[in-house]
């Protein structure tokens, strides 16, 4: 009997592409069938320890594998992204989709002339608290979200908009299923050339209001979102992956109970839901369509930092000048 599990193949053995790696080969639905790194010693590691083929050119992916993960730099996801889907491969290709817009449509257009599926990273979304909390979102009124993290030397080539925020600013365009009427923004830099702290506020037609703050220089690590809508107010713990739901009921009786959530690694969802879409030709949960519109949003919110961060230093010139 022929094997009839789909085969992938992960572009970049660094730290998250790794991860990619050893969830593959733990499913039961896929083959791991190769890895690709430009540092062809890491590439021959990951290959003896998954046993798969290894290359340093993601070129020679094409024939061997039917589908991608994309785990390298943001700014080559449109250049390997769009040759493997013209190339009849499906990708999954790691969030943020892009670093602009032009290359984001370029690689949705890839996927769409083509005739391949375009997945995008945006991990969050397969989180067990996340996946519990979407059945009960009804009319939401506002959302307070924290993500904070201690600093580590990764990802310091996209501001933490592009890096942390963007997976919350998924999250509720996602439950919302509008874009922002208003947006209001404020970053600084600290450890890197790049913003390390946001602070947003999102305002929606109808109403809603989502103030979301990101850190990546904080001294310990949270990862919560808190949202109100009639007579409930919901709180997930992204890294418990649990929640609480507390209700207010007739004759304002208050009910109070856990979010039911069945808990599993993301990564593992995220690569079966992908699966899933290429065997069912449906659109993934997060096409790249959907990680477009949010890319837009964080590049606005990245626009709105800098143009308070010039207002800022206006201030700061003036006030030195009449202390001087």
């Amino acid at each position: 009997m022929s094997d009839a599990r789909l085969r992938l193949g992960v572009v970049g053995a660094g730290s998250f592409g790794r991860n990619h790696l050893r969830v593959i080969a733990e499913s039961h639905r896929a083959v791991l069938a190769a890895v690709v790194d430009i540092d062809g010693e890491r590439a021959r590691q990951a290959g003896e320890q998954y046993g798969c083929q290894a290359f340093t050119d993601w070129r020679e992916l094409s024939g061997k594998v039917d589908a991608a993960v994309v785990a390298t730099p943001t700014v080559t996801n449109r250049g390997i992204g769009c040759a493997l889907l013209e190339a009849g491969i499906h990708v999954l290709v790691e969030k943020p989709i892009a670093p602009g817009m032009e290359d984001a449509g370029k690689l949705c257009r890839s996927a769409e002339s083509a005739g391949r599926l375009l997945q995008v990273g945006h991990l969050e979304r397969f989180n067990p608290a996340v996946l519990a909390l979407v059945p009960m979102v009804r009319l939401p009124l506002f959302f307070e979200i924290h993500r904070m993290s201690v600093f580590a030397p990764r990802s310091l080539d996209v501001d933490v908009v592009l890096d942390l925020m963007i997976h919350d600013l998924d999250i509720v365009l996602s439950m919302v299923g509008k874009m922002p009427e208003e947006v209001r923004a404020a970053g600084i830099r600290i450890l890197s050339s790049k913003v390390d702290i946001a602070n947003v506020r999102l305002a929606f037609p109808g109403g809603c209001i989502a103030n979301l703050t990101a850190s990546r220089a904080s001294t310990e690590k949270v990862r919560k979102l808190r949202l109100f809508q009639p007579h409930q107010y919901i709180s997930i713990d992204y890294a418990r992956q649990d929640g609480v739901v507390i209700t207010v009921g007739a004759g304002q009786q208050i009910g109070f109970q856990p979010l039911v959530a069945v808990k599993r690694e993301p990564l593992a969802s995220q690569l079966d839901s992908f699966l899933d879409a290429i065997q069912s030709g449906s659109q993934p949960l997060v096409s790249g369509r959907e990680a477009s519109r949010t890319l837009q949003l964080a590049l606005e919110i990245l626009e709105k930092i800098e143009q308070h961060g010039q207002v800022v230093q206006e201030a700061l010139t003036s006030w030195e000048a009449g202390t001087s």
